[in-house]
């Protein structure tokens, strides 16, 4: 586990920056795909911007994979095999 807040972040702006790259998205379609600001994604990604649950759940959503694995440094990213509702 993280030992700090900007641990955290970090984790959550690799696996972002990861999973949108593998997805060919720009942060401008990352955006589009959540109803993020770019800004905001950009930000996220530069660790200069705490997220809320709720972003992350739209995250998790548009990337398809659980909430858990955007903030889990040990999980390798796994596409979920259900949809969330």
């Amino acid at each position: 586990m993280p030992e700090t807040p900007n641990a955290i972040r970090q984790i959550l702006a690799d696996n972002m920056r990861r999973l949108r790259t593998e997805k060919d998205w720009s942060q401008e379609d990352l955006a589009r795909e959540t109803n993020i600001h770019h800004n905001q994604i950009s930000a996220i990604e530069r660790c200069k911007h705490s997220v809320g649950i709720d972003t992350i759940e739209r995250l998790a959503r548009a990337f398809g994979v659980k909430v858990g694995a955007l903030l889990d440094e040990q999980e390798p990213l796994k596409q979920m095999s259900t949809s969330l509702k």
